[in-house]
């Protein structure tokens, strides 16, 4: 299916015919979505990525990272940041892309594409990047793990943050990142742990990123983990447009519908929603840096 203009693609089920949720009550402290995909079109009339920033603007969510998932959507995500101020990227190739593209035989040229992105001054992490062993069996693992330690390098290097995609694959992440050595800032994306992996995170300080998905019924695993998880390495994600949060799954995710996702968070910490929203986007700013340094002039210019 051709996407839309200004997306790369619609969702690989063809999107779904049904409208985007009303905004939610405005946060009075803002935060950001630190993992969003505006490439993709979703619903029945797909937002433009301008239009998804400014609905989140409207309701207290000052700005995002964009996340590329392989070259494309990786060259796509700079670009779009060095001229919008409401954007950070981060660039990768998913673990369910390696596979593929070391079948191919491109998977190393590709890893060049992404080292050479990670260069520019509004790309702020590398990822997605990690291990799925949901999707990819036995015979695609060794490229997950070679490209995984190819992005690991890649972070170090230009000292920026990794987003982790961690799928049915905790042990082997954490002891790739221990074997490797994980960059100084490293994000669990979209948290799919327990309490344990929590504590482990904890204590070697890396970020954890909540989604939609921590409302969902049957995600007490992940209530857990928010529980024992300090503030100061909380992040908040919507990973658009999938994992819609309650009341609202069914219909597409978006970035400014992260307020329905903080408010949950605060009631589950029984914490203030405005000191949670203060924390979490100090956490934000500290692991990614400034939304305001690194724009092209002419994108400054018209900030």
């Amino acid at each position: 299916m051709t996407a839309p203009a200004d997306h790369l693609r619609t969702r690989s089920d063809g999107g779904r015919a049904v409208e985007y949720p009303p905004a939610p009550e405005p946060l009075a402290v803002a935060v950001y979505d630190n993992h969003t995909h505006l490439e993709i079109a979703d619903g029945a009339m797909p937002l433009t990525p301008h239009e998804h920033l400014e609905r989140a603007a409207s309701v207290g969510v000052a700005g995002a990272v964009q996340v590329g998932t392989d070259v494309a959507t990786s060259r796509w995500s700079a670009e779009m940041a060095a001229r919008e101020p409401r954007l950070l990227a981060a660039v990768a190739l998913h673990p369910n892309e390696a596979p593929e593209l070391d079948a191919r035989g491109e998977l190393d040229a590709a890893i060049d594409v992404i080292d050479e992105l990670a260069a520019q001054p509004r790309v702020r992490a590398v990822g997605e990047t990690g291990l799925d062993f949901y999707r990819t069996g036995d015979e695609g693992r060794d490229a997950q793990f070679r490209s995984f330690e190819a992005h690991l390098d890649i972070a170090k290097r230009h000292g920026i943050a990794l987003q982790i995609h961690d799928r049915d694959a905790h042990d082997e992440v954490v002891a790739t990142l221990r074997r490797a050595g994980a960059p100084d800032t490293t994000i669990f994306h979209c948290f799919s742990g327990d309490a344990e992996l929590a504590r482990l995170a904890a204590d070697a300080g890396w970020y954890c990123s909540f989604a939609g998905n921590v409302t969902f019924k049957n995600a007490e695993n992940l209530r857990a983990a928010l529980r024992v998880l300090p503030r100061e390495l909380l992040l908040v994600e919507t990973d658009a447009p999938y994992l819609t949060p309650v009341p609202l799954r069914g219909r597409p995710n978006a970035p400014y519908l992260v307020p329905h996702t903080m408010r949950f968070l605060a009631d589950t910490l029984d914490a203030d929603l405005d000191e949670l929203c203060a924390q979490v986007a100090e956490n934000t700013v500290r692991a990614y840096g400034s939304w305001d340094d690194g724009l092209a002039a002419d994108a400054a210019g018209s900030a």
